[in-house]
């Protein structure tokens, strides 16, 4: 009796650890497959929009021109991909492309459509909510909530060197170009500190209220990435390049 009561046991539990295989595989086929739809989908969607899209204002053209990288990215990610992380990379990226896009669509003046999932790159970073000059070596560089002709680079938002750098327009895409110019990691920290930090001269900071005005979340709370910049500092850090960030506040 002993005996034929182990040998139940034994196989119910072969039979449980097989169930339970068969369903971890199939769960794990299912998100596999879920993850690839949906990168799928933002995909196709950006294609069209790169697509249908067009216009010779300097802003229109450069977002499109952002658009069409993301989106020969996020194909040649969506080739490749073989687990669920890849396939959410891809996403990320068509979302990226989608994001440019849209900037695009604000600068034909046309209607920018739905809002579009937060990008992960992006959290925290804010938005810009005013136009600011600043001058860095001798060159000038703007930002600003709007595209112009002096703003025809749109950033959706996300890190530079570890530090948030805001969604918004900007006279030249620093956070590119600075180590191809061979202004190196240095010369790009100081652009965005002097463009986001009060430690540098910037014509009117002074009549702001707590210094928190031009910067705002995605809630529209009037502060920089949710008021604090990262934790209290810049990034999380501490310091940006050489000291503290324009006094630990904004």
């Amino acid at each position: 009796m002993e005996l034929l009561l182990v040998a139940v046991l034994v196989v119910l539990l072969v039979g449980a650890f097989f169930w339970w295989r068969r369903e971890s595989t199939a769960r794990g086929a299912r998100n596999l497959a879920d993850a690839r739809a949906d990168a799928q989908r933002w995909y196709e969607r950006l294609g069209g929009q790169v697509m249908n899209l067009h216009g010779d204002h300097p802003a229109v053209r450069q977002a499109l021109v952002d658009a069409g990288e993301r989106y020969n990215a996020a194909g040649s990610q969506l080739e490749q991909a073989r687990s669920v992380e890849q396939y959410r990379l891809a996403r990320e990226t068509a979302l990226e492309g989608l994001t440019y896009a849209r900037a695009a669509r604000v600068a034909l003046g046309i209607d920018p459509g739905p809002e579009l999932p937060p990008l992960a790159a992006a959290q925290g970073a804010g938005q810009l909510t005013r136009e600011r000059q600043v001058d860095v070596q001798g060159q000038t560089f703007r930002a600003g909530p709007q595209p112009g002709r002096d703003t025809p680079y749109y950033y959706p938002g996300g890190r530079y060197q570890g530090r948030p750098v805001p969604a918004g327009w900007y006279s030249t895409p620093w956070w590119k170009t600075a180590l191809g110019a061979g202004a190196g990691v240095l010369g790009g920290l100081l652009i965005a500190d002097a463009l986001f930090s009060p430690g540098f001269a910037d014509p009117g900071y002074g009549a702001e209220a707590s210094g928190q005005e031009g910067f705002g979340d995605a809630a529209g709370d009037g502060d920089f990435g949710g008021g604090d910049g990262g934790g209290g500092d810049f990034g999380g850090a501490g310091d940006f390049g050489a000291g503290d960030f324009g006094g630990g506040d904004w």
